[in-house]
């Protein structure tokens, strides 16, 4: 069941998205050759802390950390690792940020020193392609209007999109309905209202779009080994248009 959201309670996912939008800003500015997940993760949780905000996805399911940090071929639920990150690698964070009972969630994919120019080109595609994604998320239109206009792009720049795991609703829980799919058909897929939140969190590969899961049974990383990242903002949809809750501008 969808749950449509009210202006205020849209508002209250607003304050939470923005702080996490913060978090992200300030990830951008200490990652570098050198720096661990791990202690970006420590920094997150004491971040969030310490603004009376708490990481949602701490326990879920048993979940330890605070963060998912995804390096290099590691597609999604990567754990924090105190191997420091090396020049030239890729990592995604991503976090569910709960604020007064309400959550925003969002990933983005930093590169790490200098990174090749086929990893800058991965993750100049997943990001254009989350805002194509986002420019279609308008009252009336349907979920594959959204995962077309991600997997149409995406694939005609030679890219490919991961299947298993996919966008969603979200809330008071992490996890809502509707899935949000980013590969799809236009005009198929349930009809976008006004009040709806969903996230849209394109994961993009570089080889093939199929996946293994590691022995700590969270961790997807592609089954070629080759790079992937992702991009995720929370979205609210309006009659204005969609509302990037987590925007970092």
């Amino acid at each position: 069941m969808v749950i449509i959201k009210t202006e205020q309670e849209i508002e209250m996912m607003k304050r939470a998205g923005e702080l996490l939008a913060t978090v992200h800003k300030e990830i951008a500015k200490i990652i570098k050759p050198g720096i661990s997940t791990y202690e970006i993760d420590q920094f997150v949780e004491e971040y969030l802390k310490e603004r009376g905000a708490n990481p949602e996805q701490k326990g879920y399911h048993g979940y330890p950390y605070a963060t998912c940090a995804s390096i290099n071929d590691e597609i999604c639920h990567g754990f924090p690792r105190k191997a420091p990150l090396e020049d030239g690698d890729i990592v995604t964070i991503d976090m569910v940020v709960n604020l007064d009972g309400w959550l925003a969630d969002s990933a983005w994919s930093y590169p790490v020193g200098n990174v090749s120019d086929e990893a800058r080109k991965l993750l100049d595609i997943t990001k254009k392609a989350l805002y194509l994604g986002i420019e279609k998320a308008v009252v009336g239109n349907r979920i594959g209007d959204i995962s077309y206009a991600i997997q149409s792009y995406v694939e005609s720049e030679g890219f490919s999109v991961v299947r298993d795991f996919v966008g969603h609703g979200i809330g008071r829980s992490m996890h809502e309905d509707p899935q949000v799919p980013h590969f799809g058909t236009p005009g198929r897929g349930l009809r976008l209202m006004e009040g709806m939140v969903i996230t849209i969190e394109p994961m993009i590969n570089i080889g093939k779009y199929a996946c293994t899961i590691d022995d700590n049974q969270w961790t997807a990383r592609t089954i070629d080994g080759k790079l992937s990242a992702q991009y995720e903002h929370t979205i609210a949809i309006t009659k204005e248009g969609p509302l990037i809750l987590t925007d970092q501008e």
